[in-house]
């Protein structure tokens, strides 16, 4: 057995032996190849190019966060420009607290921007210089703001008889019950201000720029985030869509972006977007008297996971049953089942801000369970949507970057001081496929009514979704299950068929995150976790950073329309195979 050269860009398993890196903190060695590895049963995918069952749209661009004053900062606008790059199409982000009183300073689960406040006899004045700074950020890495419209500015906000909390709340006390979360005072003054906003914006930025942005009403208006009722919130909408429109007729607007109605008819969630959708159908507008607008539909769909005998268990069907939920209320309203649905918050569970510290559950942000149940989940999302005869547009994952904590502290976070984590590796794999969906079958998954019955357990879920593009394919494969516990790995025979009868060799690059592979979290662990690595050290953590290579890219010989490629994946493994000819 010998071994073979590494690229800088790539790290190279042949299919003898893995090959590590000789830098100061690793040891060259040689393991077993993978077929002496200890295996699972064998699982057998089929892939067939020629039997489409839809389009594959990019629901993988969006981003999200609440502290909205991390954009303009160090490793924020490193991690802008990334998001940029990953993606062959425009990427969208989402933040919190656009609107909110305050100086700029970020915090845990708060930002502001300080753009309104009133003089002494109730005028209107505006600062957007903070507000100018995180969209001229969007603009200079190439991407696009959702415009989402909240929280209340400290002037506007209403004296609330029966809440008594500061405008601010600090974490990690409930930061959502101060007062910046109150309705308005007045709601033409609210319209007022979204309208002058939404001005600044087109005169800053262009009102061609700005009608391809999506404008979205609050953030979980539901709970504690919108302290009155369900009906007052209708009101806000209405006031902020007309004041949107006011200033540019032509913008994409809606809402109510709500938490999961996973909970089932009688749960305050399913109610508060039924209603919410029964208003904008029969309803008219508190503000103008005319019909409302509605351009799209957003709603929120998390995990649950937590700690089972010493460790962590996910739960995809959580997450799952909120967007099956959620598509089948918009499916009931005929009339806007074809709106474009937002999922503005999807995620493994709810709170990106509290680290594995706070909550031991959480430490799967860091390592592969995190993009393996991404993976698992991202396939039910268009089968969920095909089912129910609705219009995905956007998984948006509330993941960004904690500026100025720890390294790998186990926040919900695609890099960590600038340090790439494995979840972002899944979303440059997923920006590699394109085209067509396409048919496939496993006798290693689990199917989707089994999962949004009793999630993915004991048995693991070994399965593959894929895109033919015009002159390409891509099988992204997966081994999850929610147990985050030692599992032997499944030997697993990809089997494409379809190729084009005029194809006869086809490229096959193969990209692995796995506890070796695009896996920076590991990497830094075996150098004894250091809080102040020195610069070779970061230099080497960076470098592993990014999305690797399983193996050296192999022309494969086409018969009969078909190409079978074995590998093995561990448990809590994700592989993209990309095929071009």
């Amino acid at each position: 057995m010998r071994t073979r050269t590494c690229g800088t860009a790539f790290r190279i398993l042949s299919t003898a032996c893995f090959v590590l890196s000789t830098s100061p903190g690793f040891v060259q060695g040689i393991v077993p190849p993978p077929a002496l590895v200890q295996s699972a049963a064998p699982v057998t995918i089929g892939v067939d190019l020629g039997k489409p069952i839809g389009p594959y749209k990019p629901i993988y661009s969006w981003f999200g966060y609440d502290e909205a004053n991390y954009t303009t900062m160090r490793d924020g606008t490193k991690l802008l420009r990334e998001l940029h790059d990953l993606s062959p199409v425009p990427v969208s982000i989402r933040v919190h607290h656009l609107l909110t009183s305050g100086n700029g300073v970020p915090e845990l689960k708060w930002s502001s921007t300080g753009v309104y406040h009133e003089s002494e006899n109730g005028q209107a004045l505006y600062n957007f210089a903070i507000l100018d700074g995180i969209f001229d950020a969007y603009q200079a890495a190439g991407v696009r703001p959702m415009v989402e419209l909240g929280f209340m500015p400290k002037d506007l906000a209403a004296a609330l008889p029966d809440r008594h909390e500061p405008y601010q709340v600090h974490y990690p006390a409930s930061t959502i019950s101060g007062g910046s979360n109150n309705p308005p005072k007045d709601y033409a003054k609210w319209g007022a201000l979204v309208r002058t906003v939404t001005e600044h914006l087109v005169t800053r930025y262009g009102r061609d720029t700005v009608a391809q942005w999506y404008f979205e009403v609050w953030n979980e208006p539901d709970i504690d985030y919108w302290h009155a009722t369900p009906e007052e919130y209708w009101k806000l909408y209405d006031y902020a869509v007309a004041g949107i429109r006011a200033a540019l007729p032509t913008a994409k607007v809606g809402g109510p972006a709500s938490t999961g109605p996973g909970g089932g008819s009688s749960s305050s969630s399913y109610k508060f977007l039924d209603g919410f959708l029964q208003h904008i159908e029969s309803g008219r507008s508190a503000a103008t008297g005319q019909a409302i607008p509605l351009d799209f539909i957003s709603f929120h769909a998390k995990g649950h996971p937590k700690i089972v005998d010493g460790h962590v268990q996910m739960s995809l069907r959580n997450e799952l049953a909120d967007v099956d939920q959620g598509f089948a209320i918009v499916d009931k309203h005929r009339r806007l089942a074809k709106l474009p649905i937002i999922l503005s918050e999807a995620d493994p569970e709810g709170c990106a801000a509290c680290s594995s510290k706070v909550n031991p559950s959480n430490n799967y942000r860091n390592g592969t369970l995190y993009p393996a149940y991404t993976a698992a989940a991202y396939k039910s999302l268009f089968a969920l949507q095909d089912r129910r005869q609705v219009n995905l547009l956007a998984m948006l994952s509330w993941s960004f970057e904690f500026e100025g904590k720890n390294y790998f502290e186990g926040f919900r976070s695609l890099s960590t001081n600038g340090i790439d984590e494995p979840i972002l590796n899944l979303f440059r794999m997923l920006a590699l496929m394109r085209g067509d969906r396409v048919q496939t079958g496993s006798d290693g998954e689990v199917p989707l009514d089994r999962i949004l019955a009793s999630s993915v357990r004991p048995e693991a879920d070994v399965d593959a979704m894929a895109t033919h593009g015009a002159r390409d394919a891509a099988v992204l494969l997966w081994n999850y299950e929610d147990d985050a516990i030692a599992a032997s790995a499944s030997p697993t025979t990809v089997t494409v068929r379809g190729l084009p009868s005029n194809v006869q060799r086809v490229l096959l690059t193969h990209f692995r995150i796995d506890d070796t592979h695009s896996n920076a979290y590991t990497v830094w662990k075996g150098m004894g976790s250091p809080q102040q690595p020195s610069a070779e050290q970061y230099t080497q953590i960076e470098n592993r950073a990014g999305l690797e290579l399983l193996n050296s890219p192999v022309w494969l010989d086409v018969a009969k329309g078909q190409v079978t490629i074995q590998t093995v994946m561990p448990r809590q493994s994700v592989s993209l195979l990309h095929l071009t000819w």
